[in-house]
């Protein structure tokens, strides 16, 4: 396969070099090296490899890119301003200031033709696994069979030495591998420096060994070969192109580069591989390259006319092939057809709660409510799927009678599936499966869900984090939320978790207090599409609140985040606020304090932050002034005072806990009828 490559190509990729070393002269800092010496291979994928089009960047039937070293970010930009992305030299010469499209970091949702934010090193990798594995279940969620498909698409990643050493990048490579993910192409720039210069202090193992043993495709193109530096560009086109045709497996292109080649004096130095160059270097490089030593940002007429032109020239060649098939898939498909357009436009099916199940009372854990909501709704909303880091029989992530997503040859005794499978088996890999959640959630067509213990949380929290900045709306179940796990003892146990979580801001925290408000709980989180949420569950039965006894409020309150689930007597004395298991708590303090003649009001706060985007009247109904108050939550105490004010009580657990039968640290440590009681006269008494 031969690549068309012109002496306006050539100029092209020159071009990109300097205005990646220009741009953060101007701005003082940022990371040059290896846009310099990556130039050509970004040039290589946006103009001669990859589909998309530049004036419909979220065009359904494009390619995906990620560029997992964000602090690369220049790679991208000055491709995105070659093809006609949006940005124009101005957005270039504004790198890492205030208000520009350019910041610091590739921020999805904030630059056109930019997939992810990336930056975090490694994410980008388990980010690239979360788009391929979304465009497999897209595919056969909406053109399901063999044969060629509209939705086929590959997934293009660059990563770095820093990538490769983190583990978030190993657990999504192992993962790759079992998912025999052939639309996924990573290129690793094995330029062997990092911040603190040679990774031969810290970095020495043969990375193009790992992928051969995770059970990659691999293959080497080494620029640096025969004692002079290269480009050579043609082999790596050959070998994307072979990577294009092995389908049964994802492929590892091990580029051998020099960091910052063709600066002069400093390729190859880490000196340049987070810090502006100096202009003495980069006039050498300008006059090396033929460009006026004196000229900040040139950007020949002729240029970029040219990448602009090829660019649109591919892209319509792309659709006017995609166009028919797409059509006639249309034609052939109507209800898929209508399914797409639905999930184009981010909704849900219409009165798709009904499929929500009612529970009576009695007891449920509200993990197990959790994975009969999942079951209830399966049929309803068949763009919901996810799974379990290697606890779907304790998470209770798994739909009843739903296949698993996994090559067919994979299937155990336990778990049967193929690629129309929508249960999804993470393995103990916590933090891949964060960010792949939040690929699938900005691949646009989906929702999923990830679930392992809520202590682990800790394991994951760069990905939570980075859901939320991006806004997509992944979903975290979080299960065996307290000391209520019992036995398994305080390594199992999370006490700070809660509060540590509801710090991260766009993050929705959701903790029902029974299988009622975690069927609703679901139907809300399912609603909201512009952010993450997390939904935390009980390992413990706890007792189901009796809705319709008149006595208490609909569970469909659950939305609102906070209500009052069971008035006093009177006008109320003491508010009781409570989360989860401790709802239960709270209502039994309750009778006890109407009991002695104390008006008390009962708050369940499933979701703080559902409930601080209520109206300030709604808020102040619900928890009253002048009332006392206490908060009962198995947590910290942190984040309550605000609710419960200098005078009220909060009855929460500061400590780590200890290896015993729930209910034995329920009392020990207060969490009874009675400790919540005495606290509320404490308060009242005020």
């Amino acid at each position: 396969m031969t690549l068309e490559w012109t002496e306006l190509d050539s100029r092209a990729v020159d071009t990109a070099r300097i205005l990646a070393a220009d741009a953060v002269e101007k701005v003082g800092n940022g990371h040059p090296g290896t846009a310099i010496s990556l130039a050509p291979v970004a040039y290589l994928l946006y103009q001669k490899v990859m589909k998309g089009d530049p004036a419909d960047p979220r065009w359904v039937g494009r390619d995906r890119f990620v560029l997992s070293i964000g602090h690369s970010s220049l790679t991208q930009y000055c491709q995105l301003f070659l093809a006609g992305y949006g940005l124009e030299l101005d957005d270039l010469k504004a790198l890492r200031t205030e208000g520009a499209k350019t910041p610091g970091h590739p921020e999805y949702g904030h630059t056109a033709g930019v997939e992810a934010t990336t930056g975090p090193l490694g994410a980008g990798v388990a980010d690239a696994v979360g788009f391929a594995m979304a465009a497999r279940r897209e595919r056969q969620l909406l053109d399901p069979g063999a044969g060629p498909s509209p939705f086929d698409r590959f997934v293009y990643v660059i990563a770095g030495d820093g990538c490769m050493q983190e583990g978030v990048a190993a657990e999504a490579a192992s993962l790759a591998a079992t998912q025999d993910l052939g639309n996924l192409i990573l290129i690793y720039d094995d330029n062997r420096i990092t911040i603190e210069g040679d990774t031969s202090i810290a970095f020495t193992e043969d990375v193009q060994a790992r992928f051969d043993a995770y059970g990659w495709h691999t293959q080497h193109v080494d620029w640096t070969a025969g004692g002079s530096y290269k480009e050579d560009v043609q082999a790596l086109y050959a070998a994307i192109a072979a990577a294009q045709s092995v389908t049964d497996k994802p492929s590892f292109i091990k580029l051998t580069t020099v960091i910052g080649w063709p600066l002069p004096t400093k390729a190859g130095s880490h000196s340049i591989h987070g810090s502006k160059i100096g202009g003495e270097e980069i006039a050498k490089l300008k006059e090396l390259l033929g460009f006026d030593a004196a000229e900040s940002f040139n950007c020949e007429p002729e240029v970029l006319e040219h990448t602009r032109a090829n660019a649109a020239a591919r892209a319509a060649a792309a659709k006017a092939a995609w166009q028919p098939a797409y059509d006639s898939w249309r034609a052939a498909q109507p209800d898929k057809a209508a399914l797409l357009d639905r999930l184009a436009a981010g909704k849900l099916p219409d009165g798709f709660e009904q499929a929500l199940p009612v529970y009576g009372p009695g007891k449920k854990s509200t993990r197990a409510a959790s994975g009969e909501v999942l079951t209830a709704l399966a049929d309803a909303v068949p763009e919901l799927w996810g799974g379990s880091a290697d606890l779907a029989g304790s998470n209770n992530t798994t739909m009843k009678g739903a296949k698993s997503f996994l090559p067919p040859e994979r299937s155990s005794h336990d778990f049967s599936g193929d690629f129309t499978g929508r249960t999804l088996h993470f393995g103990i890999r916590e933090h891949a499966m964060g960010n792949i959640l939040n690929a699938i959630a900005m691949s646009g067509l989906t929702r999923a869900y990830g679930g392992t213990f809520l202590v682990f949380a800790d394991y994951m929290r760069g990905a939570v984090r980075l859901a939320a900045l991006q806004k997509c709306p992944a979903i975290f179940v979080w299960s065996h939320d307290s000391i209520g796990v019992g036995e398994d003892g305080p390594t199992h146990q999370p006490v700070e978790h809660l509060a540590s979580l509801r710090i991260i801001p766009g993050l929705d925290v959701v903790r029902p207090a029974d299988a009622n408000e975690t069927a609703h709980a679901w139907a809300q989180i399912l609603r909201n599409n512009d952010r993450p949420a997390a939904i935390i569950l009980s390992r413990q039965d706890l007792p189901i609140v009796d809705r319709a006894s008149g006595e208490y409020a609909p569970a469909t309150e659950t939305a609102k985040g906070g209500y009052v689930l069971k008035e006093a007597s009177s006008a109320p004395r003491v508010v009781l606020l409570a989360t989860g298991s401790e709802v239960g708590v709270a209502l039994d303090a309750q009778a006890l304090l109407e009991s002695e003649g104390i008006p008390t009001r009962v708050v369940s706060l499933p979701c703080l932050e559902w409930f601080a985007a209520q109206p300030a009247e709604y808020r102040a109904a619900v928890i009253p002034a002048d009332a006392a108050k206490v908060s009962v939550e198995a947590g910290v105490a942190l984040g309550w005072r605000e609710y419960v004010g200098d005078k009220g009580e909060i009855v929460s657990i500061d400590h780590f806990g200890e290896s015993a039968a729930a209910g034995v640290l329920f009392e020990k440590y207060g969490f009874t009828a009675a400790n919540v009681a005495a606290k509320a006269k404490a308060a009242l008494a005020r």
